[in-house]
């Protein structure tokens, strides 16, 4: 349509019950949310914050270091984990005297947006049977 009220009498001929149908899925999805977040206490919370805080901070140093060792192997030199002050720039860990950030493949797509990390960035990617790692930025450093 040319304009709105046209496009409206368009979509509703062409979908009359589409608004409607809409509108019972999203009450029965506010009504389960509302039924969810009844269930919620002090236990649920205290263990979904060990699971983040704990497990998965502990995953993700190990896979962090892992991905270290393997860059390090590659270019022949050490590696070290940062210590908290260079975490807060965004930095992983070093290899040689190479500051470097570990991030997934997903961050190249926001790469610039809030964040400038003066570090080399080793990217990942998890796959169904592994994890392909992309190293070309240290290499290229070296």
């Amino acid at each position: 349509g040319k304009d709105i009220k046209e496009w409206e009498e368009w979509y509703i001929k062409k979908y009359p019950d589409a608004l409607s149908i809409a509108a019972i899925k999203i009450t029965e999805m506010i009504k389960n949310l509302k039924d969810s977040i009844i269930k919620i206490n002090k236990e649920i919370i205290n263990e979904w914050l060990k699971d983040l805080v704990i497990v998965k901070t502990f995953i993700g140093l190990k896979f962090q270091e892992a991905i270290l060792k393997k860059g390090a192997e590659i270019v022949k030199k050490n590696y070290r984990l940062s210590n908290p002050s260079e975490e807060s720039k965004g930095i992983d860990g070093f290899i040689g005297g190479i500051p470097v950030s570990i991030k997934p493949i997903t961050y190249k797509a926001k790469k610039g947006l809030n964040e400038e990390i003066n570090a080399v960035i080793v990217y990942y990617e998890k796959l169904k049977d592994g994890i392909e790692i992309d190293f070309s930025e240290l290499v290229k450093k070296e």
